[in-house]
């Protein structure tokens, strides 16, 4: 940039386009207003290609890489609308986007969209009334029982069964939908984002990239298929991942319940599950526990059904919970998968994938009494299971008391509404250092090379890292999603064998329609044939792999060595252990190497109450109202003002923080527009961005402070500090307003010469054109808007400003400063207008105020002013030249 004090131009990358005099001061509005440049600012900046990636210039480049910032953006879930969450973390990705490109970087800044997953489905049965059943037929013909509105309250039992094809056309019509009106309020909101490069999770190329992935891991042997005990959810009949999981708490109560030993005297424990007893395969205390010492190594017989179990030790057992000794089940939660491992127990599982008891008796009920009270149980919901358990083990004696109420944490599926239970399926895993210590010891290495800002985010990744208990569970029993590129060899008795996997040329695949390669589709389901897989890959299986997809991974080579490894991630701190983990991962497992250098961790939005914004909690603040109300530029401010990391409070009845940044944005178009209304004077050529440059101590003095503002907000910016940018040059802008234009515009006007006058315009206009810039990625509709008047080309491809080399602050700004308050309060005091003139005044301080004293006197309408050398500024007496009485 030109140095403020010199004029020159030995850093700008390319020159200032500016307009004439006469077509300036055409361009300048009458009334300058913030409504309507949303629109306006949108619509060029498309137009011209404002914020398009130029791969061109960057090749030019002679070192292209270098000269690219790449985003790794976050994909929206395109399940219902944006919330204020969504605003305030995708503008701080913004902000440093629209920082680098003004530093002369080509910007990579796609969009996605994260079409498939839960909330996609979920949201279509509740808009359209229906859900996905593969058995039935597809119908070219099929109109939804309805359109619109959400109608969570629905039964499943009341929605229409349609066939999977029939779904899948619903879920993109609905996203579809969605997509348009999220970028419609991204746009609004002003991303400068490449709306050329955009790409859905389910799209063509999305599912390319996820199979391709699952391919290679499953070539390199990071990709296998298992039958365990999985955490499943019973609404959504579907498997569920570590990262997926969510505690809350939940009423329960303690069941006192006997077991019996060889001699038929009592064990008791105290369970919240006694509905699992059919399941029970063993009793577990704490190997310290002295009152169960005696019991370890020997057997119990289970209350009801009557089956022999082993009492173990077990350091994992709470001494303090309940009894102390506690029934192993399979499956009642993960410690009892752990407790089941260890032991190597059998596994009895009663729970169905509908979440019922199963018709049929574990093996190990063999009498009579058993079976029957097991008919009993079966076919109900674990909460009538649990009813009449209740009511059996009291008719038998075997329930001691009445059943304690309890509060304890329970484990959901984050998007579900029913507890979660542990069934044995089989399931897709890939490999994700839970069980693999060299992988795991490369994942914290590949951590430590990334920045996270904060620092402390960092922490949350290496513990969720080092507290992984299994692999990544992949595939989900669901509809709308990449589908899993596998079929499966049909032996001569129907039965499953070898896996069959398609050539990457093939891909995308959907093994559930698509034949297996090397059969023909007669052979599909029949012994001696294939069967294809039905399950689809998580939503996190190809949301891991954004880089690659936006990036054109195997797609276009040339562009994926340009942005890989991309320069930031840009997310919120809630899925640091799902995105930010998965996509670590993949890359670890693909390429060796981190996938980005930087990851921004948004804070979240909390209520007035402090509590965090959540659709379930019902305080989450729709966006679009507050971008109407106030306008784009304000909400960005209040985006702006939170450092990263850092949570938010906002309250929708009475949001500050925006109020303050529309009156900002407002302030700077008036006061440009009256630094504008000066005459440039001669020697001050627009057009290069040349003058003469200030020569009154003031104007230099305020030059110089502004150049430690730069040198502070670039800095900021560097490390990722948007709001301590904001915060200093801020801070100077209405120092810049509410004094020093005060000081200097009746020199500005002519009045104490033309020397004078232009010191004081060049002073006002670099300030002018610095500020702006210092604030273009905060305010970039107003700054534009004002850019426009002097210059042709957009703010938001102009030059960062880079500080001069010139003095230091001699901090004459901050006295005379002082001073004008000080003559204001004392006219204040004596209850006379600031425009009374002053006959007299003394104004103490340090010596450096005098070289001042012309623009104070002419400021305070001061006829005779004296100094009196202090170390403090006050003004010491004043005389009114009028008086009252």
């Amino acid at each position: 940039m030109h140095n403020p004090h010199s004029g020159t131009s030995e850093h700008d990358t390319v020159p200032h386009i500016a307009k004439p005099e006469n077509a300036m001061a055409d361009a300048v509005p009458d009334k300058p207003a913030l409504e309507g440049l949303e629109s306006k600012w949108g619509t060029e900046w498309e137009a011209r290609g404002t914020y398009r990636f130029d791969r061109d210039a960057a090749l030019a480049h002679t070192t292209p890489r270098e000269n690219i910032y790449s985003i790794d953006t976050p994909p929206p879930t395109a399940s219902g609308s944006l919330h204020i969450g969504h605003v305030f973390s995708y503008t701080h990705m913004d902000l440093a986007a629209r920082y680098q490109r003004m530093r002369g970087k080509s910007l990579f800044y796609p969009m996605g969209w994260d079409d498939n997953g839960l909330p996609t489905e979920r949201r279509v049965q509740n808009y359209y009334g229906v859900r996905c059943d593969p058995s039935l037929p597809y119908d070219p013909a099929f109109t939804p029982p309805f359109e619109g509105g959400d109608n969570k309250s629905a039964k499943a039992a009341d929605q229409l069964p349609i066939s999977r094809r029939n779904f899948i056309e619903l879920c993109e019509k609905l996203t579809a939908e969605d997509e348009q009106q999220f970028e419609a309020l991204w746009r609004k909101l002003g991303l400068s984002v490449d709306w050329t490069q955009t790409y859905r999770t389910i799209g063509p190329k999305s599912q390319t990239a996820a199979q391709r992935a699952f391919l290679r891991n499953l070539a390199r042997g990071e990709a296998y298929r298992s039958e365990a005990p999985t955490l499943w959810d019973v609404t959504f009949r579907t498997a569920v991942a570590q990262a997926e999981l969510e505690d809350k708490d939940m009423p329960a109560a303690f069941h006192r319940v006997a077991f019996h030993k060889p001699d038929g005297s009592p064990v008791h424990i105290e369970t919240t599950r006694p509905e699992l007893l059919a399941a029970c395969v063993a009793l577990v205390a704490h190997p310290d526990d002295e009152r169960y010492q005696p019991l370890f190594g020997t057997t119990v017989r289970t209350p009801i059904f009557d089956v022999e179990v082993p009492v173990v030790a077990h350091r994992l057992a709470q001494q303090d919970k309940g009894s102390g000794i506690a029934m192993i089940c399979t499956f009642g939660d993960v410690t009892d998968v752990v407790w089941w491992r260890e032991f190597d127990l059998p596994n009895r599982t009663i729970i169905g994938r509908d979440g019922r008891i199963v018709d049929e008796a574990p093996d190990a009920l063999v009498t009579d009494a058993a079976k029957t009270a097991f008919a009993e149980l079966a076919g109900k919901t674990v909460f009538s299971a649990k009813a009449r358990m209740v009511e059996l083990l009291r008719e038998s004696g075997d329930l001691e008391g009445e059943p304690k109420p309890i509060t304890h944490a329970v484990k959901f599926f984050e998007k579900g509404d029913k507890p979660l239970e542990i069934v044995s399926t089989l399931q897709w895993y890939i490999t994700n250092g839970a069980r693999d210590e060299k992988l795991r010891d490369a994942l914290l290495e590949r951590g430590r090379e990334v920045n996270f800002a904060p620092d402390f985010m960092r922490v949350r990744y290496e513990n969720w890292v080092g507290g992984l208990t299994g692999d990544w569970l992949v595939s989900r029993q669901r509809f709308f999603g990449v589908p899993i590129p596998v079929w499966y060899e049909l032996d001569a008795n129907g039965e499953q064998g070898a896996v069959i996997v398609p050539p990457e040329s093939s891909l995308p695949v959907d093994p559930s329609s698509d034949t297996a390669p090397g059969y023909d589709e007669s052979q599909r389901g029949v012994p001696g044939g294939f069967v294809g897989e039905v399950d689809i890959m998580d939503t996190w299986a190809t949301s891991s792999l954004t880089p690659q997809i936006a990036g054109g991974w195997e797609r276009d080579p040339e562009l994926f060595d340009l942005v890989f490894p991309y320069d930031l991630r840009s997310q919120g701190q809630d899925i640091i252990r799902t995105w930010l983990f998965s996509t670590v991962l993949r890359a670890q497992l693909e390429h060796g190497v981190v996938p980005w250098k930087n990851a921004g961790i948004s804070g979240f939005i909390v209520d007035p109450d402090r509590k965090k914004m959540s659709k379930s909690k019902g305080n989450v603040v729709t966006p679009a109202g507050m971008l109407d109300d106030h306008g784009s530029d304000a909400v960005r401010y209040w985006a702006a003002s939170s450092r990263l990391g850092t949570d938010a409070a906002f309250d929708p009845q009475n949001p500050k923080q925006i109020k303050i940044g529309r009156r900002l944005a407002i302030k700077v178009l008036n006061a440009a527009k009256f630094v504008y209304s000066f005459e440039v004077p001669l020697g001050f050529d627009t057009s290069a961005s040349r003058t003469t440059g200030p020569t009154e101590a003031l104007d230099v003095d305020l030059l110089a402070e502004l150049d430690e503002v730069i040198r502070i907000a670039t800095k900021a910016y560097d490390e990722y500090d948007h709001a301590r940018a904001l915060e200093a040059a801020e801070q100077f802008f209405w120092t810049f307003c509410d004094d020093y234009l005060e000081l200097v515009k009746e020199r500005a006007y002519g009045a104490s010469g033309a020397e004078g006058q232009a010191s004081a315009v060049a002073a006002l206009r670099t300030a002018v054109d610095v500020l702006l810039r210092l604030f273009a990625p905060v305010l970039p509709f107003a700054t534009e808007e004002v850019w426009s008047w002097t210059h042709d080309e957009s703010i938001h491809t102009a030059p960062w400003p880079v500080a001069g080399g010139g003095a230091a602050p001699t901090g004459l700004l901050g006295l005379v400063s002082e001073a004008l308050i000080g003559i204001r309060r004392a006219k204040t005091d004596a209850k006379a207008s600031q425009k009374t003139e002053v006959a007299s005044a003394t104004i103490a301080g340090p010596a450096l105020l005098r070289e001042a004293a012309d623009d104070l006197k002419a400021v305070g309408r001061i006829t005779e002013l004296e100094f009196a050398e202090a170390d403090e500024v006050a003004v010491t007496s004043i005389v009114l030249a009028e008086t009252t009485g």
